[in-house]
């Protein structure tokens, strides 16, 4: 990913943009506020995109406060991910990312606020919206027009202005750096889990599914608890 490192430190948000297309399914108007919202966060706090080494170190964290298409934006943007322990999802359903160096727990929040933004969608667009993504009963032409709108609001949020962002220097508690943790394998399926996650029965170990255990799990309205009936 070294050509996206060089896309941010250049901040070309519309190339940035075609990486986010890749890594998320689509353009809309929020995985683009995401990429924005993260330029804009670096910029304030003085960092570049995670590299080998800060990924590695979890030197920069971002702070996200909803699983949408904007997390996603910040995902691509920021380097800073789920899977190399970075990312942290704290579930208020609010589109805001707070962006923070490790090494002195400072750093910088930005919020975006939807009715502020609805000025920037041509009319008759969340009505769409609503017909094809959220009623699911969009035509064709519908589910098409709304893509072709969804690529232009998309880049007008590319170029939003900073005063349209509540942007805040925070102070954040210390977040412990991931864990390395043993495997232990599960009597009864077989499989191996982390060590954190198994329960002990009569001395023997089991995954939390095979145990019948409540487990948390992260879906479309946030985190909420699974257990095995279901969600």
């Amino acid at each position: 990913m070294l050509a996206l490192n060089r896309l941010v430190e250049e901040k070309d948000a519309e190339k940035i943009l075609e990486y986010a297309r890749e890594f998320h399914g689509h353009v809309c108007p929020y995985l683009a506020l995401g990429i924005r919202a993260s330029l804009i966060a670096m910029e304030e706090l003085g960092v570049g995109r995670l590299d080998y080494s800060g990924s590695v170190d979890e030197s920069i964290l971002a702070m996200v406060e909803v699983n949408s298409c904007f997390t996603d934006g910040v995902q691509v943007t920021t380097g800073c991910t789920l899977g190399n322990n970075s990312l942290i999802y704290i579930d208020l359903g609010k589109t805001a990312l707070t962006l923070v160096k490790r090494s002195t727990w400072e750093g910088v929040r930005v919020y975006a606020d939807a009715e502020r933004l609805r000025k920037y969608y041509p009319r008759g667009t969340t009505e769409l919206f609503n017909r094809v993504v959220k009623e699911r009963r969009g035509t064709p032409e519908e589910r098409k027009r709304l893509w072709e709108l969804w690529e232009e609001i998309a880049r007008t949020m590319l170029e939003l202005p900073k005063d349209e962002f509540k942007i805040e220097r925070v102070r954040v508690p210390p977040v412990e750096q991931a864990p390395i943790v043993e495997s232990v394998r599960c009597s009864k399926c077989g499989e191996l889990v982390m060590e954190t996650r198994v329960v002990y029965i009569n001395d023997e170990p089991f995954c939390l599914r095979c145990e019948g255990e409540v487990y948390r799990a992260v879906v479309g309205r946030g985190i909420v608890d699974v257990s095995p009936r279901g969600c």
